[in-house]
């Protein structure tokens, strides 16, 4: 369910990220304070603290030092953010920087029941192909928010630029992620899912290099396309967001992030793994779960 992100500085506009919309909301300006993080809000099962990291793709494949890194420190956005302020995702609701809070080492974006929520952009870190890893958990609640992580194309052409949502819960259980990458004018999408529980703290990866896209969870390849045609056009910026897509449940969402992570790519480097993913990875149809035959460490 694609969101729209916007650049900093763009007005509002009705059409935000998230599964194949268009646009970010209207994103105020880059270092955005945000205030110490609220307990979990009525409607939202409990997080615990962040603890452990888990196995990283980063790591596993070794992809090196980050060019970039934020681990949510302090009581403010770092360097770099926009969030968005306006109109909801596809109208609904609406988007407010303050729904956005960093406390303990932690970004936190809470919905409230009528639709109030928040997005972000990593505007100022746009690039063609590259790598992004990002720690995060969604509990239990509303059933009508989705949390996700995404890329989206900074020049703000939204279909034709593409759109890639690497990790989105959308499934109110939340035991299972899914990934939509949408292409060409018509919003054409491929799509995989992967049952795992997103309530708890997991590393979700992708990589985007001129051969394909291969998503990652906890350091171990899940899903992979290698059909050029369907790449995106020009740069992407990483996106976080909680969008509502109002069921009439009244209740509370919120999502959790503990770090994220940029790396970009030397001149004709290719894909971490050699796999040509899972079977169907390519089709709309894609649903997926790792295993000991399919897409695990040892095949990279």
């Amino acid at each position: 369910m694609p969101v729209t992100c916007y650049s900093a500085g763009v007005g509002n506009r009705l059409d935000d990220h998230g599964n194949g919309s268009a646009g970010h909301q209207g994103q105020a300006g880059q270092d955005t304070q945000a205030p110490a993080a609220a307990t979990a809000p009525p409607g939202s099962s409990a997080l615990p603290s962040a603890q452990g990291q888990g196995a990283t793709a980063g790591e596993v494949f070794g992809w090196g030092a980050p060019d970039v890194v934020d681990d949510f420190t302090g009581t403010a956005l770092g360097p770099g953010w926009s969030a968005y302020d306006g109109p909801g995702h596809a109208g609904n609701g609406v988007r407010s920087p303050a729904a956005a809070t960093v406390s303990d080492g932690v970004l936190t974006i809470d919905g409230t029941g009528d639709g109030t929520t928040a997005g972000l952009a990593w505007t100022a870190h746009s690039q063609k192909y590259g790598r992004w890893e990002v720690r995060m958990r969604a509990p239990t609640g509303s059933p009508s928010y989705n949390a996700l992580a995404l890329l989206w194309p900074t020049q703000e052409n939204f279909p034709v630029g593409g759109e890639i949502d690497f990790a989105e819960i959308m499934d109110p259980a939340r035991d299972k992620i899914e990934l939509f990458l949408h292409y060409g004018a018509d919003n054409s999408q491929v799509h995989g899912e992967l049952k795992i529980d997103a309530t708890q703290w997991h590393n979700y990866a992708v990589e985007w290099t001129s051969a394909g896209v291969t998503a990652f969870v906890d350091g171990r390849e899940w899903w992979k396309t290698e059909d050029t045609s369907i790449l995106p056009p020009g740069p992407m910026h990483l996106c976080l967001q909680l969008d509502w897509f109002p069921r009439g449940d009244g209740e509370s969402g919120r999502m959790q992030v503990d770090w994220v992570k940029q790396w970009g790519l030397a001149a004709g480097e290719g894909s971490s793994t050699t796999s040509g993913g899972s079977e169907g990875s390519t089709d709309a149809d894609s649903s997926t779960s790792i295993t000991d035959e399919v897409n695990n460490v040892d095949g990279r």
